[in-house]
Parts: C-alpha cells; sequence; structure tokens
C-alpha cells in the first residue's frame, strides 16, 4: 500500500483547478534493473542506490518549483504494481501514475494523455537522470504552459536529447519518428513542433548521466572547485558520491585523466 494518491486517469478527472503536472519518468529503483550503463565503475546496488537520490534531488526542487507556480509533482512509475516503492524517496504529497506501453515512445505519449485525462491544464514530462536541473527551469516551464496560446517546452540535454517535454495539448506527433536515445532526439522534437505549427519555448539546458562518462562530468561539476563545499545542488547525490569517494578515493568514480 503507498501514501501516496493514486491516479487513476480511466476515472472522474481528479483536480478542480487549472494545474502543470511535473511529472518525472521513473523506474523503481531496484538493483540491477536501473542505471545499468554505470556499472561500472558502480555496483548494481551502488547504482539503484544513486538513482534514489536522484529521484529524492528531482522531487525535492519539483515540490520548490510547486510553491512558486500552478504544478503538481507525479512519479510516473513502472512496473505496475511497484507505487510503494516509492515511499520515502518520492515527497508525500507526490502523486502517482502507471506508466502503459512496451516502447519508450509510447510511453511518453501514454503519461502525457493519461496525465490530460486525470484533468491537469498541462502536463511535463521529466526524465529521473538529471538531478542538477534547478528548481527555476521547472517554475519556469510551468508558468510558460500557464499563458495563453498553443506552446511546447523543451529543457535541452547536452546528449542532444531533452530532459522536459511539456504540453499544453496533446500533440501525439511530438512523440512521432523519434530516433530515442539519440543525439538526435532534441533536433527532431524541434521539427515536429514546427511541422505542426506550435512554438517552441526552451529552458536552460541541464545534464543527463547515464553512463560512466557522464557521472565523472557530474562529479566535475559537484566536486571539482571544492570536494567539501556545502552545496544547495542535488544535495543526496552530493552526499552520496562524496561518501564513495572519502571512502575509496575518487578514481573508483571520478577517476583523473
Amino acid at each position: 500500500m503507498s501514501r501516496h494518491q493514486i491516479l487513476n486517469p480511466a476515472g472522474t478527472p481528479q483536480l478542480t483547478r487549472k494545474v502543470c503536472a511535473l511529472g518525472i519518468m521513473t523506474k523503481a529503483p531496484q538493483a540491477g534493473k536501473v542505471k545499468t550503463r554505470l556499472t561500472p565503475p558502480l555496483t548494481a546496488e551502488e547504482a539503484a542506490e544513486l538513482n534514489i537520490c536522484f529521484l529524492r534531488d528531482l522531487g525535492r526542487s519539483i515540490s520548490k518549483a510547486s510553491l512558486q507556480s500552478p504544478a503538481q509533482g507525479i512519479g510516473v512509475y513502472t512496473p505496475v504494481g511497484a507505487a510503494s516503492a516509492y515511499e520515502g524517496i518520492l515527497p508525500d504529497d507526490f502523486f502517482l501514475l502507471a506508466q502503459r506501453g512496451d516502447r519508450f515512445g509510447d510511453r511518453l505519449v501514454y503519461a502525457a494523455e493519461d496525465l490530460f485525462k486525470a484533468g491537469f491544464e498541462s502536463v511535463c514530462l521529466i526524465n529521473s537522470d538529471s538531478p542538477t536541473v534547478p528548481a527555476s527551469n521547472f517554475t519556469e516551464a510551468a508558468n510558460e504552459l500557464a499563458k495563453a496560446g498553443d506552446r511546447i517546452v523543451l529543457g535541452p540535454s547536452d546528449d542532444g536529447g531533452y530532459y522536459l517535454i511539456g504540453l499544453k495539448q496533446m500533440h501525439r506527433r511530438a512523440f512521432a519518428d523519434i530516433d530515442w536515445s539519440t543525439s538526435s532526439v532534441l533536433a527532431q522534437t524541434r521539427q515536429r513542433a514546427a511541422q505542426i505549427g506550435v512554438n517552441v519555448h526552451e529552458l536552460p539546458s541541464g545534464m543527463d548521466i547515464d553512463d560512466q562518462a557522464t557521472l565523472r562530468r557530474l562529479c566535475e561539476e559537484l566536486f571539482a572547485r571544492d570536494p567539501n563545499a556545502s552545496s544547495d545542488v542535488a544535495p543526496e547525490t552530493r552526499r552520496f558520491l562524496s561518501a564513495i569517494i572519502k571512502c575509496e578515493g575518487r578514481d573508483r568514480i571520478w577517476p583523473r585523466l
């Protein structure tokens, strides 16, 4: 049993005010099932724990954004039946929505459709690999989608994809014929928006951490200036990686070039 409210898009819309869904696309953080491209240098158990830290940092930022904009945090999770896995990870005021579909693009489409059916005025789908994206980016996305006129919001990631896509209404074409998990995703999505005649608002870029090279870049961002400095950026992720570095040395996960 989960303490989070679970959305049922097939039922009566559950919102009575105009709200933007800030939905994290997430897989239940089980060892060997998540962040597998980070093993090595991490163990499967460490990769799952890092995934939990990413979710906590994103949840924290989204909750802060919800105080600055008409928004609600959502965990859009898989597999079905794993809702209880998010207790103590996502904030208690988050809603949960089960993912549908087999292919990644289908999961995005169905998630957006289901959130609109649940009564949200606009929808943002957010990846779970970008813990350093600040709350201000999510606030900007929600506020932009609250303005008059149709638009798509994109949060570019530095690998050629995006960490966020936001919609004011359902545009299936925005997800069609995309080469997912490649450096072409952002450019192709811009093309789809142009084809359907919808303006695009782009947020500041963010980092997508999904392999050893990007883990190294994350460590550079968090620790390069002063490994012991406190920071408001990704505090859970910082704490976890700092403990490994302190115990085993930086070369374990952040090798010197």
